[in-house]
């Protein structure tokens, strides 16, 4: 359950992200937000692992 909504919080980050690169803000927000979505895929993906 969980790793959904965080695949779903990262497709949105991606979406925010073009978002502002389409404004022209600057590089370190686009950057923020493309590391904020690849946290929370390394996240969602691990929560998919099994206990050991």
């Amino acid at each position: 359950m969980w790793s959904l909504v965080l695949m779903g919080l990262a497709g949105l980050l991606v979406g925010g992200a073009l978002s502002f690169r389409q404004q022209k803000s600057p590089r370190w927000v686009q950057v923020v937000f493309y590391g904020l979505a690849g946290m929370s895929l390394l996240a969602a993906y691990l929560l998919t692992l099994p206990a050991s």
